[in-house]
């Protein structure tokens, strides 16, 4: 059966040198979950300006459904500068005041929370006060569905009152290296090493897992119960790294909610990082045989050194 799974947030369009492509954390997950085979809805909120048409039907084009897309008569619909340095790694001015600020809730918003399989949220949609209502509202009617923090820790975009909120409902926390050192140190959590920090995260905030994702070094992932992996990342020719980490998050669930161990989500949302770090932008097509192929090739792996000698507990 397929499962279906709640985006929550942005759906913005990133400001590219080159391109201007639509993108946001949660839609480009809710897009990757769709195109796995699940039901990938995403609730996000649009100006009525040139933007905002533009991106619904690119929406529709992609493949999902629209139905919890909503439209404001006065915000504009959210953008994104976007430069990279010379490593290609992005850097973005997120502009404010814009219509996934203010996303609503709804009855038939409220009943697919409580039906949903996994309810995906982060931080940067609940920068104002309407948006972060809602999805509290959300969370509290997803009680039976996996709730999932992609804490996504954008400058000038969240408050600690925000983050402990938010780690307080969720189920699982997925961020990178650089936010689990921000998160450290705004919780004065250990972070001398991963494990270390996931391993406190997890008993302070009663998470089931903490995944700390590591660029083209892979990713280490914790749970409640004392598991602990490190799955080495792949080394591909980059492209640009738009989009990588919410395959990565779109592939994890899919494996999670199908009732895959933690090593092999984490396995296959490495799969998914990597080969959408091969694409420009953050929604280009992967088909199957893609996936396939990959898993075919005999691509070198990518040790972080801080794991060349781990060993699970």
């Amino acid at each position: 059966m397929k499962k279906t799974i709640l985006a929550f947030g942005e759906v913005l369009w990133d400001i590219l040198p080159s391109c201007t492509v639509l993108g946001g954390a949660p839609f480009n997950f809710a897009y990757r979950a769709n195109s796995l085979g699940d039901v990938g809805l995403m609730i996000s909120r649009l100006g009525r300006d040139e933007l905002g048409r533009k991106a619904y039907e690119q929406i529709g084009q992609l493949g999902l459904d629209t139905r919890f897309i909503q439209w404001d008569e006065h915000l504009p619909t959210g953008t994104v500068q976007v430069s990279f340095d010379e490593q290609n790694n992005p850097d973005y001015f997120i502009v404010p005041q814009v219509a996934y600020d203010r996303i609503e809730a709804s009855d038939a918003l409220l009943q697919a929370a409580s039906d949903t399989d996994c309810l995906c949220f982060g931080t940067l949609s609940q920068r104002a006060g309407p948006s972060r209502k809602t999805i509290e509202q959300l969370l509290q009617e997803a009680a039976n569905g996996l709730k999932l923090l992609d804490i996504n820790l954008r400058k000038d975009c969240y408050g600690i009152e925000t983050v402990t909120s938010s780690l307080k409902q969720a189920d699982v926390l997925k961020l990178n290296e650089d936010e689990a050192h921000q998160l450290s140190q705004m919780l004065s959590i250990s972070d001398r090493t991963i494990p270390e920090f996931c391993t406190e995260v997890l008993e302070m905030w009663g998470l089931k897992q903490c995944l700390v994702t590591l660029g083209e070094k892979g990713v280490f992932a914790a749970s409640g119960n004392g598991e602990q992996v490190y799955l080495p990342g792949y080394k591909v020719e980059l492209a640009d790294s738009l989009g990588s980490g919410d395959a990565f998050t779109a592939g994890f669930v899919h494996q999670t909610l199908l009732g895959q161990s933690l090593a092999a989500a984490c396995e296959f949302g490495n799969v998914m990082g990597a080969i959408v770090a091969t694409q420009t932008g953050a929604t280009a097509g992967i088909k199957q045989q893609d996936i396939d192929r990959f898993l075919n090739e005999d691509i070198e792996r990518v040790v972080h050194p801080k794991f060349k000698n781990f060993r699970a507990p």
